[in-house]
C-alpha cells in the first residue's frame, strides 16, 4: 500500500522540491504584470480625479476650482472595484474550468485594451466623457479581476514547496512598483506639459489655470497602464498550462508529463505522470456537504480575513488629503494651476509610497518562508490596530501644529503593516489550501471578499469620515461621525481580522496536497512527515520558454 502511495507523491515531489530556477523569476514578472496594471491604474485615477474635475466641473466665477461632484467621483473610483469583483468570481471558476493557461490571455488582453480605451473616452461634455471613461473602466476591472485567483494559483502550481510563499508574495509585491510607476510617470508627465504649456495658478486667472492641453495629461497618464501588460502578452500565452492542473483536474497524463518537463527542466516519462491521476481524491462539489466539513472554516476564514482587511487598508485613502494638506506638501487648490495641483499630488502620494508601501511588501516576501503566514497575518492586524489607535486616541493632538510629522509616521507605519501583513497573506494563503480542482474559484471568492471591503473603505468611510459639523463637511457631502470616530471603527475591523485569522491553516513548509487534503491518508501522511526530500531523478533538458 505505502509502495502505491508513494510513487504518485514522488511525482509530486518533483515539483515541491525542485531547486529554484530562471523559470521562476520570470514566472514571477510575466504574473507580476497584472498586479503593476492594477496598482497602476488604481493609482493613477486616484491623481486625475483633481484634474478632472478643475477640466469639466469648474464654475466660472467659482472662488475655487472645480472638483467632481460626489456621485461622478463615486462612480469613476469605483465602477473598478465592481469590475474586479465580478471578473474575480467569473474567471477564478473559469480558471477551474477551462484551465489557467486558457483563462489568463484573455484577462490581459482584457486590461491592455481597456487601458487603452479609458484614455480614449469619447466626447467633450462632462456626462459623455464620464460615461465613457465608467464603462471601459468597468470592463478594465474585470480583467485585473481575472489576474488575482489565475496568478495566485499559477504561481502556487509552479512553485516549489521551500520558496513558494515568497514567490507568491513577490507577484503581489509588483503592486508596489505600479503604485511608485503611477506617480513617477504622473511627475513625469505633468513635468512636461508645466514646461511647455505655462498656466497661472487659480486664483490669478482661472480660466487659464487649466490650459487646453491639460485634457492630454489625464488620458496619457491612464493609457500607459497598458504598455507593460501588453509587453507580458507574447510570454503569457508561452506559459504552459500548470502540471498540477493537467493531471489531478484534467486528467492529461501526456500533456502532463509534457509540462512538468518544461517546468522543472527535467524529463519526467508519461507513466509516471499517469501515476500521478490516481492521486485526484472522490470529487466533492464546492457547494457539498464534504467541502464544508474539510474546508468550510477555512473558506470562511480567507474570505473574512480579506474583506476586514481591505476596509481598514482602502480606506486609510480618506486622511491624505488631510495630510497633505497640513504638513505643506499640497497648498490650497486655488494657489496652483491644474498642472501643479497633479504635479504636488503625484510627488506627495510617491513618497509615501516609497515609504511605507513598498519596502512591506518585499518583508513580507523575504520573511514568509521563516516566519510563516499565520505569524505575519496576525502581528499585521495587530500592529495596524495599535497604529490606528495611535492616531485616533490623541487624535486632535496629532494635527495641531508642530505634530504633523508624527502623524505621518504613524500613518505610514499602518501602511507597512498592512503590507508586511495580511494584505499580502490575504493574497497567498487562499492559493495553498484548497483542492487543486477548485483552487482558483475559492480563489476569486475570496478575493471578492475583500474587493467588498475595498468598496466599503473606500466609499462608506468616506461619507463616515465626513465632520459631524454640516458646515466643514466636504463639498456635496452630508454629516459623518468624523476622522477620529472612523479610526476607531477601522480598528475595530482589524481587531476582528485578528481573530478570524485562526480559522486559516499554516502552509509554510508544506505541499499544496497535504494542504487541500488531495494526501488524505495515513500512508501518505507518513510519507511526508518521513521522507527526505530529493529531487526526483531525471534528465535536464533545455529552457521551458523554448
Amino acid at each position: 500500500m505505502v509502495g502505491t502511495q508513494q510513487q504518485p507523491l514522488q511525482v509530486l515531489n518533483a515539483l515541491d522540491v525542485a531547486k529554484t530556477q530562471w523559470y521562476h523569476f520570470t514566472a514571477i514578472v510575466i504574473a507580476g504584470m497584472g498586479f503593476f496594471t492594477d496598482a497602476y491604474d488604481l493609482f493613477c485615477i486616484s491623481l486625475v480625479t483633481k484634474l478632472l474635475g478643475r477640466i469639466y466641473y469648474t464654475v466660472p466665477g467659482s472662488p475655487t476650482p472645480g472638483i467632481l461632484p460626489p456621485n461622478v467621483s463615486a462612480a469613476v473610483n469605483g465602477v473598478a472595484f465592481c469590475g474586479t469583483l465580478s471578473g474575480q468570481l467569473f474567471f477564478g471558476w473559469l480558471g477551474d474550468k477551462m484551465g489557467r493557461k486558457k483563462v489568463y490571455g484573455m484577462t490581459l488582453m482584457m486590461m491592455v485594451l481597456c487601458s487603452l480605451a479609458s484614455g480614449l473616452s469619447f466626447g467633450h461634455t462632462p456626462k459623455t466623457v464620464m460615461g465613457t471613461l465608467c464603462f471601459f473602466r468597468f470592463w478594465l476591472g474585470f480583467g485585473i479581476g481575472g489576474d488575482y485567483p489565475l496568478s495566485a494559483t499559477i504561481m502556487s502550481e509552479y512553485a516549489n514547496k521551500k520558496t513558494r510563499g515568497a514567490f507568491i508574495a513577490a507577484v503581489f509585491a509588483m503592486q508596489g512598483f505600479g503604485i511608485l510607476a503611477g506617480g513617477l510617470i504622473a511627475i513625469v508627465i505633468s513635468s512636461v506639459f508645466r514646461a511647455r504649456f505655462p498656466s497661472p495658478a487659480y486664483a490669478v486667472d482661472p480660466a487659464a489655470s487649466v490650459p487646453p492641453q491639460a485634457d492630454y495629461v489625464w488620458r496619457i497618464i491612464l493609457m500607459f497602464g497598458s504598455v507593460p501588460a501588453g509587453v507580458t502578452y507574447y510570454w503569457r500565452l508561452k506559459m504552459p498550462e500548470t502540471a498540477r492542473y493537467t493531471a489531478l483536474v484534467a486528467k492529461n497524463a501526456k500533456q502532463a508529463a509534457a509540462d512538468m518537463s518544461k517546468v522543472l527542466q527535467v524529463e519526467i516519462t508519461e507513466e509516471q505522470a499517469k501515476s500521478m491521476e490516481s492521486k485526484n481524491e472522490a470529487q466533492y462539489g464546492l457547494f457539498s456537504m464534504e467541502f464544508l466539513r474539510r474546508h468550510g472554516k477555512h473558506l470562511l476564514g480567507t474570505t473574512m480575513t480579506w474583506l476586514l482587511l481591505d476596509i481598514a487598508f482602502y480606506s486609510q485613502n480618506l486622511f491624505q488629503k488631510d495630510i497633505f494638506s497640513a504638513i505643506g506638501w499640497i497648498p490650497k487648490p486655488k494657489t496652483m494651476s491644474a498642472l501643479d495641483e497633479l504635479y504636488k499630488i503625484a510627488r506627495a502620494q510617491t513618497l509615501i509610497a516609497l515609504c511605507g508601501t513598498v519596502p512591506g511588501y518585499w518583508f513580507t516576501v523575504g520573511l514568509i518562508d521563516i516566519i510563516g503566514r499565520f505569524w505575519i497575518q496576525l502581528v499585521g492586524f495587530f500592529m495596524m490596530s495599535v497604529f490606528m489607535l495611535g492616531l485616533a486616541l490623541p487624535y486632535h493632538h496629532w494635527t495641531t501644529s508642530g505634530n504633523h510629522i508624527g502623524f505621518v509616521v504613524m500613518y505610514a507605519f499602518t501602511f507597512f503593516f498592512a503590507n508586511f501583513g495580511p494584505n499580502s497573506t490575504t493574497f497567498i494563503v487562499p492559493a495553498e489550501i484548497f483542492p487543486a480542482r477548485l483552487r482558483s474559484t475559492c480563489h476569486g471568492i475570496s478575493a471578492a471578499s475583500g474587493k467588498v471591503g475595498a468598496i466599503i473603505g473606500s466609499f462608506g468611510f468616506l461619507y463616515l469620515a465626513q465632520n459631524p459639523d454640516q458646515t466643514k463637511t466636504d463639498h456635496g457631502y452630508p454629516p459623518g461621525i468624523g476622522v477620529r470616530n472612523s479610526l476607531f471603527l477601522l480598528a475595530g475591523c482589524n481587531i476582528f481580522g485578528l481573530l478570524f485569522t485562526f480559522l486559516v491553516p499554516e502552509s509554510k513548509g508544506k505541499s499544496l496536497e497535504e494542504m487541500s487534503g488531495e494526501n488524505d491518508s495515513d500512508e501518505t501522511s507518513d510519507y511526508y512527515v518521513g521522507a527526505e526530500y530529493e529531487e526526483y531523478p531525471a534528465k535536464r533538458i533545455g529552457n521551458s520558454f523554448q
